[in-house]
């Protein structure tokens, strides 16, 4: 199995309404999100997938979130703005915009709060 990988970036204020600590005051991260996909074929030019496409798709999703209070945008105004519920987010809109033939590639999306944690979300069990 191949599987690609394309990351964005976002600059954006959150708080956690039912957390119980810092993380429940208004505080920013510089969030990077990566999303992977995967197939069994290579297309006649020897790829997986054009980087190039994919890469569009998630850096027009992070633009929305970029130097935004996502307490304030749907569906964060209603529930809370985890990097779970981000990780989530992306990959429902990914395959929302893919074409109909990459919707069922995508492996994963996972967020990343800090260099050294993140949150993955996925429709797949994996052993990574």
């Amino acid at each position: 199995m191949f599987v690609v990988s394309v990351q964005a970036h976002y600059d954006s204020a959150h708080f956690l309404r039912n957390y119980k600590g810092k993380c429940e005051r208004l505080h920013g991260h510089r969030y990077v999100v990566e999303a992977a996909l995967a197939t069994e074929k290579l297309d006649e030019s020897g790829i997986a997938f054009d980087f190039v496409h994919v890469k569009k798709h998630l850096r027009d999703l992070a633009e929305r979130l970029d130097h935004e209070n996502l307490n304030d945008l749907p569906p964060f105004d209603t529930i809370e703005p985890s990097a779970e519920n981000q990780a989530k987010w992306f990959y429902d809109e990914l395959r929302r915009l893919l074409p109909d033939e990459m919707k069922d590639a995508v492996l994963y999306t996972r967020v990343w709060e800090t260099p050294t944690q993140w949150a993955q979300y996925t429709e797949r069990t994996l052993f990574l």
